[in-house]
């Protein structure tokens, strides 16, 4: 009997790849039940959409909308969850295409037993700079695995990586576990893939199930950006505390370096270093912030909302 797979995705101000992103997971070789999205301001929405016979292109999909004031990354994805009847839901960003029709299939292939959630493998976009994509090496690898509370020795923080661009969860963990955090500024698939590995259940990474999604950041974005997860780091010392990220992002430096080397463009690596800095600033600031006052705090983060809620 084939389980049903709903797909989650929040959105925002979306843009015509929303469309190109609903056809792909109409045409999946494991069929999806019913797409969810959960769109901040319906008049954004509304905009998109005017034009064409939504609801008639996409029948199984249904638009939940809310206010910016409402949105949280764990709470909105929740409200989502609460939505759908399936026995596995996939959450997705609406900036993330699948890579082929083997998608879902492939994101699935190890939800049983003891995986709880599994994570899909990020490629880089066509416009994705050279550092980046040395980032998306580092992070996501050609190598499935299957992490477990076994794994922390050796791989420290990144036992809990995990990411909602794309991820499938379990129905019937995620409910006994409570699911995502409600109310959180980031980083609400590590808090929930934590709770999971401390529970007794696995992580999978699933080399094989692709999608497209990259950034180019700019060196304030990239500040601003670690801002908010050292915040979210800082507000849940029992997983972070004991486990910091620093290590991590010295192994990445190193990659990137290597990389760059490999493939003639070491001229990059300065601009990177930079970066780094940025990134690192916004990480200290983010894991300091209660000695910041309101007014600076509001000056950094990407998400205001979150600090008026």
């Amino acid at each position: 009997m084939l389980l049903k797979i709903d797909v989650i995705i929040p959105v925002y101000k979306p843009g015509k790849m929303l469309f190109t992103l609903l056809d792909r997971l109409e045409h999946q070789t494991v069929p999806v039940q019913n797409i969810i999205l959960m769109n901040t301001e319906k008049l954004y929405f509304e905009q998109l959409v005017q034009d064409m016979r939504f609801t008639d292109r996409y029948p199984n999909v249904k638009v939940f909308h809310l206010s910016k004031h409402e949105f949280d990354h764990g709470g909105t994805r929740h409200r989502g969850v609460t939505c759908s009847d399936a026995e596995i839901f996939i959450t997705m960003t609406q900036d993330a295409l699948p890579a082929d029709n083997r998608l879902v299939e492939k994101l699935t292939a190890h939800l049983r037993d003891q995986v709880a959630v599994s994570y899909a493998r990020q490629l880089p976009k066509p416009d994705c700079r050279e550092p980046e994509k040395a980032s998306r090496t580092f992070n996501y690898p050609a190598v499935s695995c299957i992490k477990t509370s076994a794994d922390i020795t050796r791989l420290g923080v990144k036992t809990f990586f995990c990411s909602n661009v794309c991820a499938a969860y379990r129905r019937d963990i995620y409910d006994a576990l409570g699911g995502f955090i409600r109310h959180t500024i980031f980083n609400e698939d590590m808090i929930y893939a934590s709770g999971a590995v401390k529970a007794g259940y696995g992580i999978a990474y699933e080399a094989d199930a692709r999608v497209f999604h990259s950034h180019n950041y700019t060196n304030m974005q990239q500040l601003r950006r670690n801002f908010d997860l050292g915040v979210s780091q800082a507000d849940h010392p029992e997983i972070f505390a004991e486990i910091p990220s620093e290590a991590e992002g010295k192994k990445l430096v190193k990659e990137t370096y290597t990389y760059l080397i490999r493939r003639k463009k070491i001229y990059m690596f300065p601009g990177f270093c930079v970066q780094c800095g940025f990134k690192y600033a916004g990480y200290l600031l983010g894991k300091n912030y209660k000695k910041l006052p309101q007014k600076c705090i509001l000056k950094i983060t990407t998400n205001r909302e979150y600090w008026n809620q």
